[in-house]
């Protein structure tokens, strides 16, 4: 084995804060779910309407977006306002990058290390739902 297939497995099952990684999803292993690593065991993680900390300081996320403009307070959903909260050793706390509609761990938790199956490294797959057509342009796009 090369090393770079070797470091490239490594990565795969080692993910790091900003990855996107496909795991079983917690509330059902029969099914997989891609989500994005914002902390990892150890860190603390914290949301205070809608923005994202980690460790105390602010995350910079060009990613994530954020469409609702109501605030859920965090006695009645963790979706705007969540912990803070440290990661478990051997976890990642992962977020869906649609942060409003995202059903990710600030609802069931961190994802433990056993069940990552690895990381997205370019877009499979890409669909429009408005016109119900193939985005060829964007298949085997790099994501970042």
């Amino acid at each position: 084995m090369t090393g770079k297939l070797t470091d490239r497995t490594q990565s795969a099952k080692n993910p790091k804060r900003g990855d996107l990684i496909v795991f079983e999803y917690p509330e059902d292993s029969s099914k997989d779910f891609i989500k994005r690593v914002v902390a990892v065991g150890g860190d603390m993680v914290e949301i205070k309407d809608k923005e994202l900390f980690v460790n105390g300081k602010t995350v910079k996320e060009p990613y994530a977006v954020h469409k609702e403009t109501d605030l859920i307070p965090a006695t009645i959903n963790p979706r705007d306002n969540y912990g803070p909260q440290v990661v478990p050793k051997d976890s990642y706390f992962v977020l869906g990058d649609n942060r409003d509609r995202s059903y990710d761990s600030r609802f069931w938790g961190a994802v433990t290390k056993n069940k990552v199956k690895g990381t997205v490294k370019n877009l499979y797959w890409s669909w429009d739902k408005k016109n119900l057509l193939v985005r060829w342009d964007r298949i085997g796009m790099r994501i970042l």
